[in-house]
């Protein structure tokens, strides 16, 4: 941990660093123009930059309605985006809304009235904009008026790759299943021989050792399809092309659709031993307790808290490392903007740091996996203890 923070820390000085010396060079080399000018020069050099480091990280860390596979410039110097269309559904005003996200122009066009913010605390949405009539019968956006925001249920890019992670782990299991039925009592073979070291990792080291007795049993289905579900998406996520390369597990909605059902399991599974000790703790003294309940309040601001730090813990490691990465490879495009020397020295140590980071990245999908199970099986151990 500490060592992917001073590799942040490291990634916002080059870049600060990058973009200083950018802005200062373009500002010293004509003395005639005033700074006000050359201040507006700069902003549209970079509206018109080839690279933009941080929407391009942006754009590989969140949500997105089309799956980008590529952009490419032709003998024009016109950019030209390779993407998978994806179906929009919307709920507006009691009607459902569908077509595809090619329909939107990667965020530059209007479809039925409906398009995708640019900017604003909207950012990233579609919404529906306010129109109105004119006597060439036309239709123009109404300036000023407030846009009003659908329902969104539209099948997305982390949503189609939630599908994609659930078939192939689903065919994955049900392969081995029906292997271990047609080869029972043998030895394992395949893809039995690299999941089952897993699956019995899991159940004597996290479930039986955390939960113990045969409770464990009740829960082990649960552990293990968290503990495959994160491990897979963790890896896919480090694929750098399609179906790969979606920050999955990095994406906070889906950490906490997982803690909620973590914290849902534990609560209703929960014994009376387990609510006393929440709020009548053996052993507090009582002033702790009376008249001001301070160790109830702290045993059930806990019970809040654990399943929060499960859903923060997975969605910030995973997304820290795929910013970091792509921030590497950032410095290879900003350094070379300023000087195509610069660009070369600086890919040497970008590259290493990247091959260094992806390695890494490796051991950080499996112990992130590892964490989220153990802690889910520790909760629920608490939850199901018996005193005597």
């Amino acid at each position: 941990m500490i060592l992917r923070t001073l590799l942040i820390y490291l990634l916002i000085v080059f870049l600060n660093i990058s973009y200083s010396y950018a802005e200062a060079s373009m500002l010293s080399d004509d003395t005639k123009e005033t700074r006000e000018e050359k201040i507006h020069d700069i902003l549209e050099h970079t509206e018109e930059a080839e690279f933009n480091a941080g929407k391009m990280i942006l754009e590989h860390v969140i949500d997105a309605h089309e799956w980008h596979i590529l952009t490419y410039t032709d003998s024009e110097r016109e950019k030209h985006h390779v993407s998978i269309p994806l179906p929009v559904i919307l709920y507006h005003e009691g009607e459902i809304v569908t077509f595809w996200s090619s329909k939107l122009e990667h965020g530059h066009g209007t479809h039925k009235g409906f398009k995708i913010e640019t900017e604003g605390e909207n950012k990233g949405m579609i919404i529906k904009t306010l129109e109105r009539e004119i006597l060439e019968g036309e239709r123009i956006l109404v300036e000023g008026d407030e846009a009003s925001i659908p329902i969104d249920l539209s099948i997305t890019k982390n949503v189609l790759a939630m599908f994609i992670s659930v078939i192939l782990l689903s065919w994955i299991f049900i392969s081995v299943a029906n292997s271990y039925k047609r080869r029972k009592g043998k030895a394992p073979k395949g893809l039995q021989s690299f999941l089952e070291p897993l699956i019995i990792f899991i159940r004597d080291d996290i479930a039986k050792t955390s939960i113990g007795g045969k409770k464990y049993e009740k829960y082990l289905p649960y552990l293990l399809t968290i503990f495959f579900f994160i491990f897979f998406n963790n890896l896919f996520g480090l694929v750098p092309f399609f179906p790969g390369g979606v920050n999955l597990t990095g994406n906070i909605g889906v950490t906490l659709v997982l803690a909620l059902f973590t914290f849902a399991i534990t609560i209703f599974n929960a014994n009376k031993n387990y609510w006393k000790h929440i709020f009548n703790t053996p052993g507090v003294p009582w002033w702790l307790k009376f008249p001001v309940p301070l160790m109830p309040v702290v045993e059930v601001m806990g019970v809040f808290t654990k399943p929060f730090v499960l859903m923060i813990r997975l969605f910030a490691n995973i997304t820290a490392g795929h910013i970091v990465i792509l921030g590497f490879i950032s410095l290879i495009f900003i350094f070379s903007s300023i000087s195509p020397a610069l660009g070369y020295g600086v890919s040497v140590v970008s590259v290493a740091f990247s091959v260094f980071m992806g390695l890494l990245e490796l051991l950080v999908a499996f112990i992130q996996a590892y964490v989220f199970t153990l802690l889910s099986a520790l909760y629920f151990g608490m939850a199901t203890e018996e005193h005597h």
